[in-house]
């Protein structure tokens, strides 16, 4: 263990953010999603971020321990109650032609979040330094080249450091294993430093493993896991409800109830993937890469299909309009685009090492995504203005009724996921350091529950039934206009035109050599 206790007077920690708090940021500003609680090094370099060098360990929300387990029964189950970070098998190398003996220590430090004023410090002021200056070691409050650590006012124990120093002649230096109790709910940081300029090649390899007190899930993770168990249950109750209905009334089924029932088959399958995900997750601490790629399939699947069904309905498919006619190529074109765009950004995020992604890199892949979806947008609520107006001309009262309805039901999807939107950037620009990772988990499973309600909406709308071909596209001149029988009375012709039939400053209806009134004044045009 090494503390180096500074003089309050002599080191003042800066209000504003300094080096290491700009490190601990961009350390965690990518943690919406942890490539696994096993954190694996596999030759990592240190990097140098101002007068030290670096190598980000981890970053993760664990709960307290719940039990007394001890930390050397490394045969207790995942879900014992004990939490903790465990360090096993770090080594330290350094290249061949480096010089032969370095006194300087390399530091293995942990801490929670809420402890980061205590790493660093500077001279009356100054620029902020994690690394001990000679301007520092002049005051006689730490010695120069070590990492500058305070004790926490909340635990004097924490943050945590251990230290281990290269032998002579040797390229090895070895971190013997040990664990960490976690006592206390937090966000905590690991991070490897040393301040010798003259281990600048120096690597790291090895593992952490970070427990929870139920498994392995990352703590800002774990709560997702019951959360998709109850999404499973919600789809099962919408498939039992619909495919009842399909299987009551098959013979009168049409293509766009075809195509719900196949994105409730994949809401199933995506669901119950990414449950099978997380536990899977649990209990081994490694995120199964298998199951989590066609997770993200299933779901970029039935996003894609979702919005493609959404778009065809708003133009009228299958209603006013038996085709897509030249617009088809158009929308596969746009399925297609979508579809490949989030299937990149979500493998990238789910599957990837999301600590390796920069921002710029994360925007490159969010953008396309996020224009995407505008796009459909604006083109959906374009063509439902055109069908619903198409729709009243025609007096096409019960379809016009249903799109009502479903114009409303998107408009204020629309509305609640801009506002959802907004909230999210407010919670990430806020949250800088994750302090609020505990509640973390709504943010993406919000969209899930907006979807899943839409799509309710959807079936409770367009459910199959024995009037289901009332909503379809017909030939028959006599749909195009409302049941009610007043709006179909016509004027019988007498033999002989009145006069106020002559004087009437409004057009009526010609009487034909036969005695019947002429079509063509009657029926609508059903060219599109």
């Amino acid at each position: 263990m090494f503390f180096s206790v500074l003089s309050t007077m002599a080191i003042k920690p800066s209000k504003s953010m300094f080096f290491f708090m700009f490190l601990l940021s961009s350390g965690c500003f990518f943690l919406g999603i942890i490539e696994a609680s096993v954190h694996e090094y596999k030759g990592e370099r240190f990097v140098r971020k101002g007068n030290a060098f670096v190598v980000h360990g981890g970053s993760e929300g664990i709960y307290s321990s719940v039990s007394d387990v001890s930390l050397n029964d490394f045969s207790a189950s995942a879900d014992n109650g004990d939490a903790y970070i465990r360090f096993e098998k770090i080594k330290f190398r350094k290249p061949e032609l480096s010089p032969n003996f370095s006194s300087s220590l390399i530091h293995a430090l942990v801490f929670e979040v809420e402890d980061r004023e205590t790493i660093g410090g500077s001279a009356y002021g100054g620029q902020r330094a994690v690394c001990c200056t000679a301007d520092l070691a002049k005051l006689g409050v730490c010695k120069q080249g070590e990492v500058i650590v305070r004790p926490s006012t909340r635990d004097p124990s924490w943050p945590q450091v251990f230290s281990v120093v290269f032998k002579e002649n040797r390229l090895i230096a070895t971190l013997r294993s040990k664990s960490i109790p976690i006592t206390k709910t937090g966000m905590y940081n690991l991070y490897f430093i040393h301040c010798d300029p003259n281990l600048v090649d120096l690597v790291v390899a090895g593992k952490t493993i970070w427990k929870n007190p139920t498994g392995y899930l990352p703590g800002r993770m774990a709560p997702l896991m019951n959360f998709y168990g109850f999404m499973s249950l919600a789809f099962v109750i919408l498939g039992i409800f619909w495919f009842s209905q399909y299987a009551r009334f098959w013979r009168e089924v049409l293509p766009l109830q075809n195509c719900i029932t196949l994105v409730i088959t994949l809401g199933m399958f995506e669901m119950a993937l990414w449950y099978f995900e997380y536990a899977e997750f649990n209990e081994t601490g490694v995120r199964p890469m298998g199951i989590t790629a066609w997770a993200v399939t299933f779901g970029t699947v039935k996003r894609t299909v979702a919005r493609l069904i959404i778009l065809m309905v708003s133009m009228g498919y299958g209603v006013v309009r038996p085709t897509l006619g030249g617009l088809t190529s158009k929308v596969i074109m746009l399925g297609a685009t979508f579809f490949v765009a989030s299937e990149v950004l979500e493998l990238v995020e789910n599957v990837g090492a999301v600590s390796d992604l920069s921002g710029k890199a994360r925007l490159f892949l969010v953008l396309p995504v996020a224009i995407l979806d505008a796009f459909f947008v604006i083109w959906i609520f374009t063509s439902l203005s055109a069908t619903l107006n198409k729709l009243q001309a025609r007096r096409m009262m019960v379809k016009l009724d249903i799109y009502r309805k479903f114009t409303n039901a998107l408009a204020v999807a629309v509305i609640v996921s801009v506002g959802w939107t907004c909230y999210e950037l407010y919670f990430k620009s806020t949250d800088v350091y994750n302090e609020r990772w505990q509640n973390a988990w709504i943010i993406p499973a919000f969209w899930q529950v907006l979807s899943l309600s839409l799509l309710c909406v959807i079936c409770v709308l367009w459910a199959p039934s024995q009037n289901s071909t009332r909503y379809a596209y017909s030939d028959d001149t006599n749909e195009e206009f409302d049941k009610d029988e007043t709006s179909l009375t016509l004027i019988k012709p007498s033999p002989y035109p009145s006069k106020e039939f002559r004087t009437a400053p409004e057009p009526r209806p010609v009487q034909s050599n036969n005695g019947t009134l002429n079509d063509d004044d009657l029926e609508e045009d059903k060219t599109e």
